[in-house]
């Protein structure tokens, strides 16, 4: 399995200082044979960057949207921000692995793999994590996740089935609170979300949302690891938000399409706040010029940028092991964004990664 990759062209959003704690996990994560977990599950992580063709709408994601190849790196690079963090501290040989990837409908087989990225997304909260995964692996017209391609087409031949768990990469897929609002998961996730509005104003936002006008809310789920490609993430929206608009004409039922004429998206995600101000120094080291909230999913910011409220709260997370961490505290992020507005975060997703 791929673990690590060339760094893509400076985002503009980001400072030195925050591309550097991006570049030192992806750079970390390669030395494992694994995929590592985002911020979802740890402190460190990496954004993502988008490919660029637009392909016509197919009938299936197999046929829609194989993805090119992509070379990727294990092991250091002679660039100070893509070094591996060893303990022996010893340079590693660099490998070069030319790696597949494509988009596919959810599936059954895809359980664990698509359970091991929501494990913490409600935190440590005990709640109903499988029924959850049951909801998005059922829900097979809107929805995708990533694999390694080759790994996929052995798995239809019955070669041994795929080991889906280690070969998908990311998901993401929306569900309407509405539709689903019945179920177990769905019951747990409101109650922690409340739970978790310190702010009365904003909880009475938040309760509406859930309550009142859940039948047009879409929960916009996309957990991914921290090797995952950058190049596939604007990809993975433009996929999700185009099977949105296929699924309000293509649905069998008008109950079905009308489920999916959502008209704001909800999202929980993580984020990194630093835990003191910043010292202002008369001289400042490239290491002081820390920001006071990094958002370790490029994207976040955009949605952060965009959203009609949102709040934070601190979640449990274990402390991270790199030294440019230690001043920062993981925080979860609740966020309302319009559905109006997901043609400008698509722009400025395309524009953010392009430059």
């Amino acid at each position: 399995m791929p673990g690590g990759r060339r760094r893509p062209a400076p985002f503009p959003a980001f400072s030195p200082f925050a591309r550097s704690l991006i570049f030192s996990a992806s750079a970390a994560a390669a030395a494992s044979s694994r995929p590592l977990p985002l911020p979802d599950d740890a402190t460190t992580s990496a954004a993502g960057t988008p490919g660029e063709d637009n392909m016509p709408r197919p009938p299936s994601k197999r046929a829609k949207r194989p993805e090119p190849s992509i070379e990727e790196e294990r092991g250091s690079s002679s660039e100070s921000e893509e070094e591996s963090f060893s303990n022996s501290g010893e340079e590693s040989s660099q490998e070069t692995v030319q790696a597949d990837f494509a988009f596919f409908d959810p599936k059954e087989n895809d359980f664990h793999g698509v359970r091991l990225l929501l494990k913490t997304y409600l935190d440590s909260k005990p709640w109903d994590l499988t029924g959850f995964v049951d909801l998005i692996l059922a829900q097979t017209t809107v929805g995708t996740v990533v694999k390694l391609a080759d790994d996929e087409e052995e798995e239809g031949e019955g070669n041994g089935g795929g080991n889906d768990d280690e070969d998908l990469f990311g998901l993401i897929s929306v569900l309407n609170l509405g539709r689903y609002t019945e179920q177990r998961c769905i019951k747990d996730l409101k109650e922690y979300l409340l739970s978790v509005c310190s702010d009365k104003d904003t909880k009475k936002q938040l309760k509406s949302l859930l309550e009142e006008k859940a039948s047009s809310v879409g929960l916009l789920v996309c957990r991914r690891f921290v090797n995952f490609p950058y190049e596939l993430v604007p990809k993975l929206y433009d996929s999700l938000f185009d099977e949105v608009s296929w699924a309000t004409e293509d649905e069998p039922t008008q109950e079905l399409r009308d489920s999916f004429r959502f008209k704001h998206y909800l999202l929980l995600v993580r984020m990194l706040e630093r835990k003191t101000p910043a010292k202002h120094k008369a001289k400042k080291s490239k290491d002081d010029d820390d920001e006071p909230i990094i958002y370790p999913k490029l994207e976040d910011e955009i949605f952060k940028e965009l959203s009609s409220w949102s709040f934070t709260f601190p979640i449990r997370s274990e402390q991270s092991s790199q030294q440019e961490m230690k001043n920062y505290k993981e925080m979860g992020l609740v966020m309302a964004v319009k559905a109006e507005a997901i043609p400008k975060f698509r722009k400025k997703l395309e524009a953010l990664v392009s430059e």
